[in-house]
């Protein structure tokens, strides 16, 4: 007899978007059931060994504001941590780690296995059963029946998903684990239109086989910021492991060039559409002739195996070949290959059927987060995972959805593309994407976020109050820098001088001298005596104290609380005073303040339209002088907001204008009615 069991939300698949699916759930007190075809495949990293990077390493802050494991469980088990784009803005920072794969899985598993309201389960989920668009439950592949009010589809690359290289096609998921081949069948017969995506990996190499010393070496920073705002950073700055950087050249090229036609991704064996952003080596080849060499990253897998994984090399070769072509790169010439790369073709939704809330618009209770999306990378997995568990289990609670726009988060950036622009390849999250980047940088995170996570129930009252000490702390001493006056005296004249700084011809205030592109808070602190006063009430801790008082960049050499370069046995003279965070804050919004007031602005435009909800009722077919292309887009996408429905393909300024006179008179006739 078939087992048959109850529970609040069931999550299918237990990668980056599962996980955070899961303990959102349990953490507000859902009964939850986590489905995977393999519990060693839990938090699974079958591609790249890192966590983070250029506009993801927002989405994992994000996800930690509002109260997510990511970052969390890479500041335990990374093996190399770097600030990116330390020479740019602070818009586009992002911080990056190596991870020790198999502790970061042994470390998410851990934290699972001990959330309350959680439990595993290893089997393949079949069939998602529904009645009347509402969600019911789901039946495993032997026959076991979980009655529930929601369901979270996060399988990943799993979805009737075979691999690929060379003339050898495995019908398994990542690193030769089972695929899921039963439940594209049940997901079509709901209605849910699939799509079919393909990705890749590089091959894995022998360390003890390799050649470091033709290679440049790549270090992490001598000081590390946690990607978490809870993880002191005293604990994070250890001894890292390097990464190598070396180059393909003209001789792997003609060995790609000759094997193009032994190659699944040009034969025509690949169906699936490929991530642009992220290509295999063969492509790169070919759509970038001119180039005689391209970035090949050697990043270790963990502390304690010598597997090497070689970014930038991702191929669906044959083996031979791979060999051949791996051994014309310095540094490379004898290396021995632990795994061979592979192309992964898979199904996943058509996320233009989802609500910004990650449910879908026809089956009430269903969601759906991570690549089973049509997104790639684990952070916006991550991303969208932490919002379906929130909002599956608000739906359940009876609460309004928990939906994040353009202008508060890039995980609102990365869910709107998703469900409202037409994606054809596998969607990565870029800084580019993000029109409000200045104001949703990775360093305050926290500040745009943390409430919300609070509000819903992830975040605990002694970290909100952290928050709001914070926040004050730098509203005050904004006001006091804004407030301060120097003079024209001798010593201010000479100190700009000294900066290469023009004079002043009469008083001005230090937030007015902090806008010169060659000052900044730290340095001003010479002309700032009331900077080594006893702090005021509401300030934070000094670095190592409070919460993440280091999480932000630091300059090339280690700086104290108050920045100041210190000399070696120098004592900071204003440690115990304002924590490099806060500092961190007044310094980048008084620097970038006409910026940020001009983004500010732009905000309030945006959310004027984005206030502008439209019914979800109303039938696009009777909006006279609507282009028939705007009709039929809308009719599909059913945008929540004019907004939504402006950034549509297809829908032009003028069917927006046409959209909202029509609104004002539907409006205007219900309320007579």
């Amino acid at each position: 007899m078939a087992i048959r069991e109850f529970c609040d939300v069931a999550v299918i698949g237990a990668g980056h978007a599962g996980c955070e699916a899961a303990l959102a759930a349990a953490r507000l007190g859902m009964k939850t059931v986590l489905f995977t075809v393999s519990v060693d495949s839990i938090a699974l990293m079958p591609c790249n060994p890192n966590i983070g990077g250029s506009s993801k390493g927002h989405l994992v802050r994000e996800v930690d504001a509002l109260g997510g494991e990511m970052g969390k469980n890479i500041d335990k088990t990374f093996i190399q941590s770097k600030m990116l784009n330390r020479s740019k803005g602070p818009a586009v920072h992002s911080l990056r780690a190596q991870a020790d794969k198999q502790r970061y899985t042994g470390e998410m598993r851990r934290v699972l296995e001990n959330t309350p309201n959680l439990w595993i389960k290893q089997a393949e989920v079949a069939r998602i059963l529904a009645e009347n668009g509402e969600i019911k439950g789901v039946v495993t592949c032997s026959g076991a029946e979980y009655r529930c009010p929601a369901v979270i589809l996060c399988t990943g690359t799993y979805l009737k998903s075979r691999c690929l290289f060379g003339d050898v096609i495995q019908p398994t998921g990542p690193n030769g684990l089972q695929a899921a081949n039963h439940l594209s069948d049940s997901l079509r017969e709901l209605g849910i239109e699939l799509l079919r995506f393909k990705t890749g990996t590089p091959a894995r190499i022998d360390g003890r086989t390799v050649d470091f010393s033709k290679m440049e070496e790549q270090k992490g920073d001598p000081v590390v910021v946690p990607f978490s705002f809870t993880t002191d950073p005293a604990t994070v700055q250890k001894e890292q492991v390097s990464c190598w950087l070396t180059y393909t050249n003209e001789k792997t090229h003609a060995i790609i060039r000759g094997s193009l036609d032994r190659s699944p991704l040009f034969s025509g064996v690949i169906q699936g559409t490929g991530p642009r952003y992220c290509p295999s080596i063969e492509d790169k080849v070919v759509r970038f002739a001119d180039k005689d060499r391209h970035q090949l990253f050697i990043e270790p897998e963990g502390n304690y195996t010598h597997e090497l994984y070689i970014g930038g090399m991702s191929s669906s070769l044959p083996e031979d070949v791979q060999v051949e072509m791996i051994h014309t790169v310095p540094g490379l010439e004898k290396a021995e290959i632990v795994r061979n790369a592979y192309a992964i073709e898979y199904d996943c939704v058509n996320p233009r059927q989802l609500k910004l809330s990650l449910e879908f618009k026809d089956i009430s209770g269903l969601f759906s987060a991570g690549q089973a999306n049509g997104s790639s990378g684990y952070e916006e997995a991550a991303a969208q995972g932490i919002i379906a568990g929130i909002n599956a289990a608000r739906k359940i609670q009876g609460k309004e959805p928990v939906i994040l726009d353009r202008s508060q988060a890039y995980i609102g950036v990365l869910i709107d593309d998703l469900v409202t622009k037409e994606n054809h390849e596998p969607y990565r999250m870029m800084t580019s994407r993000a029109e409000y980047r200045l104001l949703l940088r990775q360093d305050n995170a926290d500040l745009r976020l943390t409430e919300i996570g609070y509000q819903v129930g992830l975040i605990p009252e002694e970290r909100y109050q952290r928050l709001l000490r914070k926040r004050e702390a730098i509203e005050k001493e904004i006001k006091r820098l804004q407030e301060t006056y120097v003079g024209t005296q001798p010593e201010v004249q000479e100190f700009l001088a000294r900066h290469g700084s023009t004079p002043i011809k009469s008083g001005v205030s230090l937030a007015e001298l902090m806008k010169r592109p060659e000052l900044d808070y730290w340095e001003l602190a010479e002309l700032d005596p009331e900077r080594g006063k006893p702090s005021s009430e509401g300030q934070e801790a000094s670095p190592g104290e409070g919460e993440g008082s280091l999480g932000g960049q630091l300059s090339e050499g280690e700086k104290g609380s108050s920045g100041c370069q210190l000399s070696e046995g120098e004592e900071d003279p204003f440690r115990g005073q304002l924590s490099w965070e806060v500092c961190q804050q007044v310094n980048i919004h008084l620097k970038y303040e006409g910026y940020i007031l001009r983004q500010q602005q732009q905000v309030e435009q945006f959310k004027k339209l984005e206030r502008r909800r439209i019914p979800p009722e109303l039938d696009y077919r009777q909006v006279g002088n609507l282009r028939k292309e705007a009709v039929q887009k809308l009719s599909d996408y059913r945008p929540a907001s004019i907004g939504q429905a402006s950034r549509i393909s297809g829908v032009s300024p003028a069917d927006i204008s046409v959209l909202l006179v029509y609104l004002e008179q539907w409006e205007h006739r219900k309320k007579e009615d």
